[in-house]
């Protein structure tokens, strides 16, 4: 082991001392102390010839130098004191703080006279070496050396020394145990009062030593080569040291920064919020990490994040702060471009989500206008060709100044007068053609207007929407064209005001691509309201123009077509009337949607009228038409599906009769037996009690292998009927038993009309029903018209009978006084009651009934229709239906029970057809 050094600090070697310092504390707390000398009195500190000497005043004793280890940077100025060290009660100094540095790098300090025999032994030096001062005080320091040539070497620095006044340099001392402990060594040379030398050595730990060195040495390098602002604060926020790099950041140079706070360093409105957290940080303790703030120099704008802690000794006193600032400009940036980016995807994404199931233009219009009110800008309009608002087809010329145009969507961050005047929803917009707003028609290619000489320029000179815009303090406005294939179809206008930030181009193609988006959106709408007007147009055409009112019968009606756009159904209702007065009443559903069942309902009610005119009874006429399914479907490779409920009303028998395929019962409300008032048309209903009609359900048309059966009901008098399709009582979540039954609560109660009560049966649809068409009819039923003259009779079935037939009908037309049509009458009751004499064999049935004509009616229990025959001029028969076909004004037959009823009508005098 060898240990070297020379007045300007030796080369240094390592050692092997390790933690001598712990195993010294371990052998004292082992070992028993000391035995006192026989005196009873410690050994004392200082040699023998030393202790003779005179008292003498205390030597100087003359540290090392501060500048042995020169840094740059914050070691390179004397630090400014905390408050609370030493620098504020330079009197009083009080107890070090426990933890301190020099508690980790401790310093033991020896005494040696010229001969290097030990005078003082600190008490650090007996803990580094665990040699007591009591075996070492009066011994040469040799006796710690572990072999002779390091004695020499120590011999040769204390002589070093004694001539130059100091010696540095590392050794290798050996403890108690015999240990090598290498040490880091500073001896100088004192002097006594007397002019007696003596030797101070200073010695630490040669590891402790090297692992502060590092330390520092870090701390140097992060302090002045890092490429983060750092900053060391006091506990007044006074800067104690700031590295090169934040003064450069900061515009203003390192010294500067020292002993002032962070609001005497930057400007006022900057250094306010930073000074903020610092104080937040220095009270709490908790540290701020992160925030990013804009640059507080304006010569270098742009964006920091700072991050400040709380500084602690290690008994835990609060020293300062300490902070980092790093230029996160470029990030900055980055992130706001991503985040711009993505807000304006965001947009995309709502309006479209907004507009993505709207099918009606100005709707579409009012949400392109809110969606960019105020993310995008600060008022909106939208303008539209007048074709696309109401559905038509779009021009195929160029526009100019007789284009018209509607203000159909409008938003704004403020409301009052002037955005009134600029922004007013359902406007007529015009404009000249050589105005922003004509040449972006023309031409498709939008313009971005800044200043108030291109604002001007909008639509025309003077248009007092754009002095309002002037007003507002509007600057700065996009007009984009709304396209749809390539034919421009409206226009977007934005516009900012006030302190906001002009448009640029970014926002130009922002906004150019939600317009593109808009623009389909409402192409869409206006296809979709042009189909619908045509479906609308043609499902009217298909149903009743004019539904007549039939003696006995007060009809009223509602139609209310889906809410599924163009996809109107085939609901259908239809009133007939039959011969005798009497009234068939029809609703039928053709099963899909669209023109095609639109189409096929015009076909199917076309068929059941022409089947009604046969006056076939509702379950005959029902089959028919299922035969005919396969011509009436809506294609060939599609079957005919379609519901249907046919009723015909008698006024004069009060019989109704009444069959149905697939479709949905009707219902019947009877009035109360205290109601006595006869029927009228026109007046109150009284309400009753009402029910579902019990019927055969029959097959849908076109499905088949179910019969269709018909039922009779007498029907009380004033009784109201009541035929629907499924879409008014069906509903999503319910049964359709629960919509029946709040129809029929809805009628049981008093209206003041027909028509009151139809609108009030409407009222009553719930909002979450099947988007489908609605076919309503309500018929009060009644006995016929007050005061009808009416007869009847049953004649037997035998030759006598015609002549009866005459004598009856001759004697009621003289008392009607009727007479001149007496001839006719007699003429074809003799014809047809002849037919049935001949045919039948029960009883013939005779009933005339006087209304605006004359109706005779013979019945007889054959069911066989008569056929008419043209018989040649040598037959003696088969003349007679063809009289009836020539003198009457109409005749026919029908079904009825098991037989058969021919009938015709004469008109009254006066009321005559015009001769052909």
């Amino acid at each position: 082991m060898s240990s070297t050094g020379n007045g300007g600090g030796g080369e240094r070697r390592a050692g092997t001392a390790g933690s001598a310092a712990a195993r010294a504390r371990l052998r004292r707390a082992a070992r028993p102390a000391a035995p006192l000398p026989p005196s009873g009195r410690r050994r004392s500190t200082v040699s023998a010839p030393e202790a003779t000497r005179p008292a003498q005043p205390a030597p100087t004793l003359a540290l090392p130098e501060p500048g042995a280890q020169s840094g740059s940077g914050l070691r390179s100025r004397p630090g400014r004191p905390f408050p609370g060290g030493p620098g504020d009660a330079p009197n009083d100094l009080g107890a070090p703080p426990e933890g301190s540095l020099l508690d980790m790098l401790k310093v033991a300090i020896a005494i040696l006279d010229t001969a290097g025999r030990v005078v003082l032994w600190s008490p650090a030096a007996e803990e580094l070496l665990g040699w007591p001062n009591e075996l070492l005080v009066g011994r040469r320091i040799d006796e710690l050396i572990p072999d002779r040539e390091q004695v020499a070497r120590i011999r040769a620095a204390i002589q070093d020394a004694l001539r130059h006044g100091r010696w540095a340099g590392s050794a290798e001392l050996r403890d108690r145990d015999g240990v090598p402990v290498a040490v880091d060594t500073r001896i100088s040379l004192l002097v006594d009062g007397d002019g007696t030398p003596f030797l101070q050595v200073n010695m630490a730990e040669a590891a402790a030593v090297r692992a502060v060195e590092r330390d520092l040495a870090v701390r140097d390098a992060l302090f002045e080569q890092s490429p983060l602002g750092i900053a060391i604060l006091d506990t007044d926020l006074r800067y104690t040291a700031v590295n090169q790099t934040l003064a450069e950041m900061n515009g203003v140079a390192p010294d500067d920064h020292v002993g002032r706070t962070t609001g005497e360093t930057l400007p006022e409105r900057a250094a306010d919020e930073i000074t903020a957290i610092q104080r937040q940080v220095l009270a709490t303790g908790e540290p701020v990490i992160d925030v990013t703030l804009a640059s507080p120099v304006t010569t270098r704008a742009g964006y920091r994040s700072i991050s400040y802690s709380r500084m602690t000794d290690r008994s835990g006193r609060v020293l300062g702060i300490s902070g980092t600032v790093m230029d996160v400009t470029e990030r900055y940036r980055a992130v706001a471009k991503v985040e711009h980016a993505r807000r304006r995807l965001s947009l995309l994404n709502e309006f479209g989500s907004r507009v993505g199931d709207l099918l009606d233009a100005s709707r579409i219009a009012q949400e392109l206008a809110s969606s960019v009110v105020p993310r995008l800008t600060d008022h909106s309009a939208v303008i539209l060709l007048q074709a696309v608002a109401h559905g038509d087809d779009l021009p195929r010329h160029g526009h100019d100044r007789r284009t018209s145009l509607l203000q159909l969507g409008t938003a704004s961050v403020q409301d009052g007068p002037e955005v009134d005047v600029m922004l007013r929803r359902g406007a007529r917009i015009t404009f000249a053609e050589d105005s922003a707003c004509g040449r972006v028609l023309r031409t498709g290619v939008p313009e971005l207007l800044s200043g108030a000489d291109q604002l001007d320029d909008v639509t025309y000179p003077g248009d007092p929407k754009m002095q309002a815009a002037h007003d507002l303090g509007v600057h700065s406005m996009l007009v984009v064209p709304l396209r749809a294939r390539g034919i421009v179809i409206g226009l977007l206008l934005v516009s900012r005001a006030g302190y906001r930030e002009g448009f640029d181009r970014d926002d130009l193609a922002f906004t150019v691509e939600l317009a593109d988006r808009a623009g389909s959106s409402l192409d869409n709408a206006r296809l979709y309201a042009r189909e619908r007007t045509a479906a609308l147009t043609l499902q009217r055409t298909l149903l009743p123009q004019q539904v007549p009112q039939p003696t006995g019968v007060e009809v009223a009606y509602r139609y209310v077509p889906g809410s599924s756009g163009t996809e109107v159904g085939g609901d259908w209702f239809d009133v007939i009337p039959l011969p005798g007065d009497r009234t068939a009443l029809v609703v039928g559903d053709v099963m899909g949607h669209g023109l095609r069942a639109a189409a096929t309902m015009g076909r199917l009610r076309t068929a059941v009228r022409v089947l009604a005119a046969l006056d076939l009874p509702p379950d005959v006429l029902l089959r028919h038409v299922h035969e005919l399914a396969d011509d009436l479907a809506q294609g060939p490779d599609e079957a005919l599906l379609a519901t249907c409920v046919y009723a015909v009303f008698d006024p004069a028998t009060a019989r109704l009769t009444v069959a149905k395929a697939g479709h949905i019962p009707p219902v019947l409300v009877v009035p109360g037996e205290e109601v006595q008032e006869p029927t009228r048309t026109g007046g109150p209903l009284p309400g009753g009690a009402g029910r579902i009609l019990d019927l055969p359900s029959g097959a849908p048309l076109g499905v088949g292998g179910v019969p269709f059966e018909s039922v009779e009901l007498k029907i009380p008098e004033g009784s109201l009927l009541v035929l629907c399709t499924d879409g008014l009582v069906e509903s999503r979540d319910k049964d359709l038993d629960v919509g029946l039954g709040r129809l029929i609560t809805v009628l049981q109660g008093p209206h003041a009309s027909i028509q009151a009560a139809c609108e009030a049966v409407l009222d009553t649809m719930e909002q979450g029903r099947e988007p489908d068409d609605v076919a309503l009819l309500l018929a009060r039923l009644g006995h016929g018209q007050a005061g009808t003259p009416t007869a009847g009779w049953t004649l037997p079935a035998e030759p006598t009978a015609v002549s009866r037939a005459r004598r009856l009908v001759r004697a009621t037309l003289a008392e009607w006084g009727v007479e001149a049509l007496t001839d006719t009458a007699e003429l074809l009751v003799s014809e047809l009651v002849t037919n049935a004499v001949r045919y039948a064999s029960a009883p013939i049935g005779v009933r005339l009934t006087l209304g605006e004509t004359l109706l005779v009616e013979i019945s007889d229990p054959l069911p066989d229709p008569p056929r008419e025959r043209h018989a040649a001029e040598a037959d003696e028969g088969g003349r007679g239906l063809e009289l009836v076909r020539r003198l009457a004004l109409r005749w026919g037959a029908r079904a009825e029970g098991i037989g058969k009823v021919v009938w015709f009508e004469q008109a009254l005098p006066g009321n005559e057809p015009d001769e052909p």
